[in-house]
């Protein structure tokens, strides 16, 4: 995937990971936009940021996003409400699911459950994420039927 903008957004206890993982993509020169949190609340709602971020890659299709929560399950029911969002969910099981997120689905939002990884291994399965395309054929579709409602 080429360096497109990617979008992020975390509730309260996404934050932390948030941070690090915009520190890092800005290191490698990604465009990113941060949907907030902006500061560490502890009873901030994971909607009044998702929402948003959500909201804005339906309407920009040049956009990814990451976005993370403390089991990533409600962020991604969130993101999952806007047309034309595919959030795959993460917390650090086989990396197979990361490729196959991108290559079947063409998940374009990548949730991560904070509390069940670390930044070192978010980065590295974000970069892996971005490097993965889709793979079209049969599974273009489905992805016209998901979109399609």
């Amino acid at each position: 995937m080429s360096n497109k903008t990617i979008v992020l957004a975390a509730d309260h206890a996404g934050f932390e990971l948030k941070e690090e993982v915009k520190r890092s993509l800005l290191e490698l020169n990604y465009e990113v936009k941060d949907f907030g949190a902006f500061k560490y609340e502890s009873t901030d709602d994971y909607p009044d940021f998702i929402n948003p971020a959500a909201q804005f890659i339906s309407e920009n299709n040049d956009t990814i996003g990451v976005i993370f929560g403390g089991s990533g399950q409600g962020e991604a029911m969130a993101a999952n409400r806007f047309k034309g969002i595919r959030a795959s969910v993460f917390y650090d099981g086989p990396d197979e699911i990361i490729d196959l997120s991108r290559l079947h689905n063409n998940a374009n939002v990548l949730s991560f459950g904070s509390r069940f990884i670390k930044s070192e291994r978010a980065i590295e399965l974000i970069k892996q994420w971005l490097s993965v395309e889709f793979e079209g054929g049969r599974h273009q579709r489905r992805i016209e039927k998901l979109d399609s409602h």
